[in-house]
């Protein structure tokens, strides 16, 4: 793998193409200039990535695609990769597209590799990873939090990710396994506290997160989900929002308003936090993971932490099917991927150099010792 394009270049695939330049011949293509306030590592073409013609005419020409783009366009990136033989990563936390790369993948020449962010992606390959430890698993959950750093107003929020998907997230139906049983459950349900030194989160069930982890986890244990962290009073409010008000059926104007209403913030924050019960031997036991993520400097530049984090991730997955540390061929569920070889490529020790330590969590080096 030399030559790859990156499809989608805002915030997540600028980076995305400025971390894969460091080894590897980058080219970036989107509707206009990227979202970016210097000069670029990498190369880049104006064009129109919604056109499954123009995807047919120009990935041909690389190893491997890229797509950063909203998930609703991931499909026809995807089958242009698989005609044209290439690797193919995406970002996407939708089921439906994702089952659709899945059936490609049954025929491709290359890997199909998608749900390579934060949720899914990250938090999945760290579960996986503490699960692993375990000879009985009894319980796994998993939480990630994208928030302001400093928040106001009664929606304590802010839209440094895409509305779009935030929406989707919380609008289709989330699976998880409940009394060893998978199921669909609506998002936005599932409601709990956590409270960590005295900062309060309330979570609650959004769909995509887990990925492909039911499947694989179904008749090993007994609970398996994901909920997504928010300070608390959001999720009552979107729900207002959504079906008392009825926005859910235009999607687009609640996009419009809430984005407008809450548009990104510089110092942002990731908390990750991970939970495993079950036996090893014959002793009953509870291991969990921890971390908090801020902005960070690269390339002298300041990223907000979601867009590193995302970034990051799914640049430490190519370069491990790259370094043939993962398949060259075929699907790649996120928990299929080993967590101390992903911490070792270049982008994943990021997340090991940049883990803040204080109130929340653990020390980087805590962590890879417990772990």
């Amino acid at each position: 793998m030399k030559k790859i394009l990156v499809l989608g270049l805002g915030k997540v695939g600028t980076l995305v193409g400025e971390l894969l330049s460091a080894k590897f011949e980058v080219t970036g293509v989107d509707k206009a200039a990227p979202h970016y306030g210097g000069s670029l590592s990498f190369n880049y073409l104006e064009g129109d990535v919604s056109s499954k013609s123009f995807l047919d005419s120009i990935l041909p020409e690389y190893d491997a695609v890229v797509s950063a783009l909203p998930y609703f366009l991931n499909k026809n990136v995807a089958k242009s990769a698989h005609q044209a033989g290439i690797h193919y990563f995406d970002l996407t936390e939708d089921v439906e597209t994702t089952n659709y790369i899945r059936t490609l993948s049954e025929t491709s020449k290359g890997v199909m590799a998608p749900q390579c962010g934060l949720a899914p992606g990250f938090i999945g390959i760290v579960g996986a990873h503490l699960a692993n430890g375990f000879t009985k698993l009894r319980d796994i959950e998993l939480r990630v939090g994208a928030l302001p750093r400093y928040p106001n107003g009664l929606l304590a929020y802010s839209f440094t990710w895409s509305p779009a998907g935030v929406i989707n997230e919380y609008l289709n139906d989330a699976e998880v396994i409940h009394n060893g049983k998978r199921k669909m459950v609506p998002s936005l349900d599932g409601m709990e506290y956590i409270n960590t030194e005295g900062q309060e989160f309330e979570a609650f069930y959004t769909s995509g997160g887990l990925g492909t982890m039911c499947e694989t986890y179904e008749g090993k244990v007994d609970t398996l989900n994901y909920k997504t962290m928010r300070y608390p009073g959001h999720g009552k409010l979107m729900k207002f929002l959504m079906y008392e008000l009825i926005m859910k059926d235009d999607k687009k104007l609640l996009e419009d308003i809430l984005y407008k209403a809450k548009p990104p913030v510089q110092d942002d924050v990731v908390y990750t936090y991970a939970v495993v019960e079950g036996y090893k031997g014959d002793t009953l036991l509870r291991d969990e993971y921890h971390n908090a993520f801020f902005p960070i400097e690269i390339n002298g530049k300041k990223w907000r932490a979601i867009s590193w984090t995302t970034a990051a991730s799914i640049a430490a997955v190519v370069e491990m099917v790259a370094n043939k540390t993962l398949p060259n061929q075929g699907f790649i569920k996120q928990e299929e991927i080993p967590f101390d070889d992903f911490l070792k490529t270049e982008n994943g020790s990021l997340y090991l150099s940049h883990g803040k330590s204080g109130e929340f969590v653990k020390k980087p080096s805590d962590l890879v010792e417990a772990l």
